[in-house]
């Protein structure tokens, strides 16, 4: 017997309170790890995904400055799901704060394959990358990360969800 499961078969399902539980969690695996005296100079979000813990990460740890990097790794699967294409910087944060990246704390949602974060690390080698979930694959591009998942489980977060009705699976009276 084959397993012909869809993505959304293998879920894992993330609520707002749960991200805002692992990216608390997150910051507090960082607080005090950066390389002056324990303090990081910035917070990146690589968008859009890692806004909301980069959101969570900053507040945690009173780090004022914060900016984005974005990158495109995905393109629509014409209704199948998504593919991985080769990653793309569609916007960059400013020059002049990230350097070579020391000090810097670069925050994303999941780290998959790892092809984001590889971009991201060659163009800044010294900064420090977490994410609030990591699958195998792309966790050697991870410094910090609070949980993993297997590679071929789909992570549904709370941003790509919408509630709505369901019909009951036996009848309707």
């Amino acid at each position: 017997m084959s397993d012909h499961r869809l993505p959304h078969e293998k879920g894992f399902h993330i609520s707002w309170d749960q991200i805002h539980r692992d990216s608390r969690a997150l910051a507090w695996r960082l607080d005090g790890q950066g390389p002056d005296d324990g303090a990081w100079r910035a917070v990146v979000a690589i968008t859009r995904g890692g806004m909301a813990p980069a959101m969570i990460v900053s507040r945690e740890l009173d780090i004022r400055t914060v900016d984005t990097i974005s990158v495109k790794s995905y393109h629509a699967g014409g209704g199948k799901a998504d593919k991985q294409s080769d990653a793309e910087v569609l916007k960059s944060p400013d020059a002049d704060l990230m350097g070579d990246g020391t000090g810097i704390l670069i925050i994303d949602d999941l780290v998959d394959s790892g092809k984001t974060l590889e971009l991201v690390r060659e163009l800044y080698p010294n900064a420090h990358f977490a994410t609030v979930y990591a699958k195998p694959k792309g966790r050697p591009m991870v410094d910090t990360f609070i949980t993993e998942v297997s590679q071929d489980t789909w992570i549904f977060f709370p941003w790509d969800m919408a509630l709505q009705y369901v019909e009951p699976y036996r009848g309707t009276d």
